[in-house]
């Protein structure tokens, strides 16, 4: 297997621009990018190499290769795409992560009309924070992101410490038979629940797939959650890893990765340390549930570099906003179960079904006529999320657009930190504090699709 270096992992990425400094948060969040869509990205269907059974029929994929490609930006620099939808149903794509202009997020109905097949979109943005962040689709989402569709994004800046190595994965699961073909998404009782989980299990769509590099290197393991319901324990058994960013923004004080549960949107950055015998192999592990799973492997190839974690700079923050707590308004938003009757179909995908809901009310995200926001918020006001959630399961929940600063949750310890995605536990009360300074309606939902599509989704406004 050829060694992955960062010339050998540009190649066949989308690269979009180079770094300007000096623009103001205001200036990079105020408009969207005007730059001319230099790069198409087509969806359409494919076989795929999944299992051993011969190729996987229907497929959804990005682009002209199997897996969809890595997009690379640059932070601080416009970068434009032209979606082209090559799927007989509508699609869009949401940046995960990314706090862009409302009209890019990609929400249909909310932010943009969805993209006919045939049809095409112009997305046009310029990423304010690096970092790894992925996109998908957000209309007929359990049905699109379940056959493939989620890609992972790298916003670069020449600022970050250079790596021997920088290994991209795509973690994610897929709901496939005997034969290697497709199966039902999801099961009603199972969405109910946990959600429905997937019988293959891959990273970048290969199952446990292994990658070279340099003995004794240090490595960045970029790692983005993209499953539509499995929750992950992360370890790396056979070298030292330490966690230097989560959810695109680097950590406080790095910190060695043991046992880190993470949910479908989030992301982890490792700093991986390669064993110093060449052949030697590190992997990466999931240790939830009864049976740990190996999710990858990485060998060591060369003489050792001997290099030392504990050289490596820091890498620079994003331009965050701190919240005030002192002039903070409380917003409460309870999680619940739902006996509301079944949603009308829609063009983008309703399961029939609700089973969640957030303060009472349930919302497939699937309407032309959404409910009311949840809450309004003033532009450049601090805001305290008070999150509940006195259902039996575990919920990531994603905010679109924002990003906000856990603290005081009554089950879980964590380090002060900046995020998109929160994993709330069953019986947990958590505050998440943030600053409302991107205008626009605000997607804010449960990242289990299953759980998303059947209720457990509202927006908040921003004016």
């Amino acid at each position: 297997m050829a060694m992955l270096t960062r010339r050998t992992l540009m190649k066949g990425a989308l690269v979009a621009g180079a770094y300007a400094g000096g623009m103001s948060l205001a200036g990079q969040l105020g408009k969207p990018a005007s730059a001319k869509a230099a790069t198409t990205l087509l969806t359409r269907r494919t076989d795929a190499l999944i299992t051993d059974k011969g190729p996987t029929r229907a497929a959804m994929t990005y682009g002209d290769a199997e897996v969809p490609p890595v997009l690379r930006m640059r932070r601080g620099l416009p970068f434009a795409l032209r979606l082209e939808n090559g799927l007989d149903e509508p699609t869009t794509v949401h940046w995960h992560g990314l706090r862009i202009d409302n009209r890019m997020d990609g929400v249909p109905f909310l932010t943009q009309p969805y993209v006919y097949g045939g049809d095409g979109f112009d997305y046009a943005f310029t990423p304010p924070d690096a970092g790894t962040f992925w996109y998908h689709p957000h209309c007929n989402t359990l049905e699109q992101m379940g056959r493939g569709l989620a890609g992972v994004i790298v916003v670069e800046d020449p600022t970050d410490p250079v790596f021997d190595a920088e290994i991209v994965l795509n973690l994610r699961d897929w709901r496939l038979g005997g034969d290697g073909q497709f199966i039902a998404q999801f099961k009603p009782r199972d969405a109910a629940r946990a959600g429905t989980f997937g019988t293959v299990r891959t990273a970048n769509w290969r199952q446990t797939p292994q990658y070279d590099a340099p003995a004794g290197g240090l490595v960045r393991l970029r790692i983005a959650a993209t499953d539509v319901t499995r929750i992950l324990t992360l370890n790396v058994d056979g070298a030292e890893a330490l966690v230097i960013a989560a959810d695109g923004n680097p950590t406080a004080d790095r910190f060695k990765l043991d046992h880190l549960m993470i949910g479908p949107g989030q992301r982890l950055d490792l700093a991986l340390r390669m064993p110093d015998s060449e052949g030697a192999v590190a992997a990466l592990m999931d240790l939830r549930g009864t049976k740990p799973a190996t999710l990858v492997t990485f060998r060591a190839t060369g003489a050792s570099l001997k290099r030392n974690l504990q050289d490596l700079p820091a890498l620079a923050a994003n331009p965050l906003s701190e919240p005030d707590l002192s002039a903070a308004t409380e917003i409460p938003f309870i999680l619940s179960a739902s006996a509301e009757e079944r949603p009308k179909d829609g063009i983008c995908g309703s399961l029939g079904y609700n089973f969640w809901a957030i303060n009472k009310v349930p919302w497939a995200d699937d309407s032309g006529d959404p409910t009311a926001p949840l809450a309004e918020m003033k532009a450049g006001r601090t805001y305290i999320f008070n999150v509940e959630n006195p259902t039996p399961q575990v919920h990531p929940l994603h905010l679109h657009g924002l990003v906000f600063k856990p603290m005081n949750s009554n089950k879980q310890a964590f380090r002060p930190h900046f995020s998109d995605t929160y994993l709330i536990l069953p019986d947990e009360k958590v505050q998440l504090a943030l600053v409302a300074d991107n205008p626009g309606d605000w997607v804010f939902h449960c990242h289990i699709i299953e759980h998303q599509k059947t209720g457990m989704t509202s927006y908040v406004r921003v004016t």
